[in-house]
């Protein structure tokens, strides 16, 4: 396997960066410039500062372009330098502990010769984090300005504002649309769920008194995909690893019973505190449409740009429901044993043992691409009884998903596909992940 490094990274983002409309007041550095930002950040990333790992967002965007009368929460407060300092990895891991990831950005901007320099610290506050951790709040939303993220040793992303570029992790470079939850085969999995949660919608529809919006119809696969996002980042979160087995609808109740697949020690009685998130999205999407009925659309559909952009109190309320909801589940997978739901998002139960006696599967397909219509053979002698067990798993129940979340918090999805187990990785929640 062969690892990308600064040079290669910054080529690719480059071009990445060429096939996007950005707008004139965050202009695309040149290849040398970006890849000298870019290099200069991956040498932070590798130093410690006190014995304190190197973390730190640094915005390219000249410090009069940061209105003075803003600052957080519902803007960005520009602190300037008196003199601009030097930029260079040393001087990044020095202010590193003064500009909280979670908090600031580092200012960056192209003096007249064409150097970088650092001019000072953009405090963000800590809302646009809810993108990926969830939240009830208005998120304060990034210029559009080139970002660079480092989220550890050797671990960058880039982005224009919130759109992500691409990330480099394990010296693989990682882009969003080689990310698992854009393949279509994912996205399947509950296609019969989302007709259903359209029939409860429509018939809410025609008994309101008042006029609602159209939502365009891929806002709950959306939804969904960041239900299921938001729980693979807890779990991520937590450092204690786990597994969570997706199964159809239909199985429910085979599985709850005694089985030959595996054993739920803790399993939850069917009713409504078990339904819950079916319901919710249902309300949900009422609720916007509702909302989105007294704006002035011009016949459009309205869709998850909108809805994440809404400061409605009522819409930010049930977004904040889903997410404790979405947090309990990740909760579960603190207990030994996997969390395991069906397509409905309905927590069957937790601590599930995958039985032993499965067949072994001593040779695996990695997935190259999203549908895994290209893939490369993989022993099972080079991972943990996690995955060996999501394995004879999938060998033996061909219409189950095991997402296994290894401690470090690398991610794998396993699935039986084209007459084999096939695994993906490189799954990322957000620009936190890469």
């Amino acid at each position: 396997m062969s690892h990308c490094y600064p040079h290669d990274f910054s080529h690719q983002v480059h071009r990445l960066l060429s096939e996007l409309t950005i707008p004139a007041c965050a202009p695309i550095p040149d290849g040398g410039t970006l890849e000298l930002l870019i290099s200069t950040c991956y040498q932070a990333s590798l130093m410690r500062e006190e014995e304190r790992p190197v973390r730190f967002r640094l915005i390219l965007r000249d410090p009069e372009q940061f209105p003075l009368d803003q600052g957080p929460p519902d803007g960005l407060n520009r602190l300037a330098f008196s003199e601009p300092q030097l930029f260079s990895e040393d001087e990044l891991r020095r202010i590193s502990p003064a500009s909280n990831f979670d908090t600031s950005l580092i200012g960056v901007t192209m003096d007249g010769g064409g150097v970088p320099r650092i001019w000072g610290i953009v405090h963000s506050g800590s809302r646009w984090l809810q993108v990926f951790r969830g939240g009830s709040q208005k998120i304060n939303p990034l210029p559009d300005s080139l970002i660079i993220f480092v989220t550890g040793p050797g671990r960058i992303s880039v982005s224009v504002g919130s759109t992500l570029i691409a990330g480099l992790r394990g010296g693989q470079v990682v882009r969003t649309d080689q990310e698992i939850f854009a393949a279509g085969w994912l996205q399947q999995l509950t296609s019969a769920h989302r007709d259903e949660l359209w029939v409860m919608h429509e018939y809410a529809r025609r008994e309101a008194a008042t006029e609602w919006a159209d939502i365009s119809p891929e806002f709950p696969l959306i939804l969904g995909q960041n239900l299921l996002r938001r729980i693979i980042s807890l779990v991520r979160n937590h450092r204690h690893g786990g597994a969570l087995i997706l199964v159809p609808t239909a199985r429910t109740q085979e599985l709850k019973e005694q089985n030959p697949y595996l054993n739920i020690k803790y399993t939850f009685l069917i009713d409504e505190g078990r339904q819950r998130i079916h319901p919710q999205i249902v309300r949900l999407m009422n609720e916007f449409a509702r909302i989105a009925g007294s704006w002035e659309l011009g016949g459009e559909a309205v869709g998850w740009d909108d809805y994440v952009a809404s400061t409605d109190p009522t819409l930010s309320q049930l977004d904040e429901t889903l997410y404790e909801m979405t947090q309990l589940v990740a909760e579960l997978s603190l207990i030994d044993g996997a969390v395991v739901l069906n397509h409905r998002f309905e927590v069957l139960g937790f601590g599930a043992e995958i039985y032993s006696g499965l067949d072994s599967v001593p040779i695996i397909q990695k997935a190259l691409n999203l549908e895994g219509t290209i893939r490369e053979p993989e022993s099972s002698k080079g991972v943990g009884t996690r995955h060996r067990s999501a394995y004879r798993l999938c060998m033996a129940l061909h219409d189950a998903v095991v997402i296994v979340i290894s401690q470090d918090g690398h991610v794998r999805f396993v699935r039986w596909h084209d007459e084999a187990v096939t695994c993906w990785d490189q799954v990322a929640t957000g620009i936190l992940d890469f």
